[in-house]
C-alpha cells in the first residue's frame, strides 16, 4: 500500500496543528485509516489536542546516537527500534513527534536512518500527515519528497495570506513534487471584510493556489483547548467542524 501524503505549512499561529487534529477527526471518521500523523512542529502540541502523552521523540533519539550503542546492535537497528518505541499507537492512527531540532554538531547520519525507517514505516499506512513548522525541511529528511496535498494555512489577515502566497511558490525550488496545493483560511470572522475576501482572491488568482476553505473562529475550538479534551470528541454538529469536513470533502473525495 503507498500511502498518501498530506502536507500542512504556513506562518506561525494560523492554526496548522488545529486544522491537523480536525483532518485527523476527518480522517478517522471517513474511515481512510490507518493514518500515520507526524508532529514536526519544534513546538510539538499536536498530542495535546489528541489527548496524548508524548514518552520520546526523534530529537531525542538523535541524542540517544551520540552515546554508546548497545551491545550487538548497529546504529540503524538502534535508531530504528527507538522510532517504533516512540510511536503513539492509538485507534486508528499513529503519532510520531519530531521534538527539537538539531542542536551543534552533524546528525547526518540520524537523519538517513529516519529516512529508511520512514520508508519502510510508509508501507503500513494509508495516509501520512506532516504537521510542520513554517519551514518544510523535515519532509525531505522523512525521505518524504512528494506531496500529494500540500495544505497551506493561512490566519485572516493580508501577511498570513501573503506567506500562503510565497510558501506556495517555493516548494519547486526545494525539489518538492506537490501534485494538490490548497490554501485554507483559519479562524476567519464572520461576516467577512470585504478587505480579506479581496486578499484572498488575489491570493488565489496570482499564485495558482485554490481555494480549499475558510473556517470560522470558534469558541468551541477555545473551550476544547482549555479543557484539554481530544479534538477527536468534538460534536461534528458545530460550524466549524462542519465546515472544515465539507472542506476536506471537497479535497479528499
Amino acid at each position: 500500500m503507498t500511502p498518501k501524503v498530506i502536507a500542512m505549512a504556513g506562518k506561525g499561529g494560523t492554526g496548522k496543528t488545529t486544522t491537523s487534529a480536525l483532518l485527523i477527526k476527518y480522517l478517522l471518521e471517513k474511515k481512510l485509516t490507518p493514518v500515520l500523523a507526524v508532529d514536526a512542529d519544534s513546538n510539538a502540541n499536536l498530542n495535546e489536542l489528541l489527548e496524548l502523552e508524548v514518552c520520546s521523540t526523534i530529537g531525542a533519539i538523535r541524542k540517544d546516537l551520540k552515546g554508546d550503542m548497545p551491545s550487538g546492535m548497529t546504529r540503524d537497528q538502534f535508531m530504528e527500534m527507538k522510532i517504533q518505541q516512540a510511536i503513539i499507537e492509538d485507534s486508528g492512527f499513529d503519532l510520531l513527534v519530531m521534538g527539537q531540532p538539531d542542536g551543534p554538531g552533524c546528525y547526518c547520519s540520524a537523519n538517513q536512518y529516519l529516512a529508511m525507517t520512514m520508508e519502510r514505516l510508509a508501507d503500513n499506512y494509508r495516509y501520512i500527515l506532516v504537521d510542520n513548522e513554517a519551514g518544510m525541511e523535515h519532509l525531505s529528511r522523512m525521505n518524504l519528497r512528494s506531496i500529494d496535498y500540500l495544505l497551506i494555512i493561512s490566519d485572516p489577515s493580508a501577511r498570513g495570506i501573503l506567506t500562503a502566497r510565497r510558501i506556495a511558490e517555493i516548494t519547486d525550488p526545494l525539489g518538492l513534487v506537490v501534485k494538490n496545493k490548497y490554501l485554507i483560511v483559519n479562524r476567519a470572522p464572520e461576516p467577512m471584510t470585504p478587505e480579506l475576501e479581496a486578499k484572498i482572491k488575489e491570493a488565489v488568482k496570482e499564485s495558482n493556489l485554490p481555494l480549499g476553505g475558510i473556517f470560522p473562529a470558534s469558541n468551541e475550538l477555545v473551550q476544547q483547548e482549555i479543557t484539554g479534551t481530544s479534538y477527536l470528541q468534538l460534536d461534528n454538529n458545530i460550524p466549524v467542524v462542519q465546515t472544515a469536513f465539507a472542506t476536506f470533502d471537497k479535497i479528499f473525495g
